[in-house]
């Protein structure tokens, strides 16, 4: 009732693919009927599988991420003891599964999850090494980091002042090998993310 009006008019207006963000089958699949072409399912599949199954049925692309706990509890004290190597495995359970219900490899998109059940540490890490895990996964990967709770514990920005630390966030994700990031200022990002990848472009594989 919430979403598949607005799917619909931004279908008509816009000559874009539209994403539907949710973790829930039912509401995918309406959404995938009403012409979107894309989905988010940010809990990796764990809280309603059949979001693969309708993403499947519509050849769509679905987009993994990585969640710990539910939206409700993800920030109970979230710990990792390795969580390139943690976030990875978890992430490989999602994409077979995924895999499982019939959605293709080349529809695959994987998002580490930045500000779901992470702390800052593991946050700065993930971005950084996005271009590990999308080596290790072999899936384009998506970074979600704008405006995000860590930014303002890095740079004491509220969160209506945090575009300049998100265009910055964009630009070493996309130095560090992500293929895509998710934002809210566009514009700013897509600058952003062009100086990211011209300096990874230049950059010397031998040197450390």
């Amino acid at each position: 009732e919430r979403t598949v009006g607005v799917v619909e008019q931004l279908v008509r207006e816009f000559d874009v693919p539209v994403s539907i963000d949710s973790r829930k089958g039912p509401v995918v699949r309406l959404a995938l009927e009403a012409g979107a072409r894309v989905v988010n399912d940010i809990s990796g599949l764990t809280h309603d599988s059949s979001v693969a199954s309708a993403a499947a049925d519509a050849d769509a692309y679905l987009v993994i991420g990585h969640i710990r706990g539910t939206p409700e509890t993800m920030q109970d004290a979230p710990h990792y003891g390795d969580v390139l190597e943690e976030v990875a495995s978890e992430l490989e359970s999602s994409v077979a599964c995924a895999r499982a219900e019939g959605v293709p490899t080349s529809r695959l998109v994987v998002d580490p999850g930045i500000g779901f059940g992470k702390r800052v540490e593991d946050n700065l890490e993930l971005i950084a090494h996005a271009g590990w895990l999308r080596d290790r996964l072999g899936l384009p990967v998506m970074v979600g980091a704008s405006r995000k709770a860590f930014l303002g514990a890095v740079t004491g920005d509220p969160v209506g002042s945090r575009d300049t630390a998100s265009h910055a966030a964009c630009a070493v994700a996309a130095f560090a090998g992500a293929d895509a990031v998710r934002v809210h200022d566009a514009e700013g990002a897509r600058r952003a993310v062009a100086v990211g990848r011209a300096m990874a472009a230049v950059r010397r594989k031998d040197l450390s």
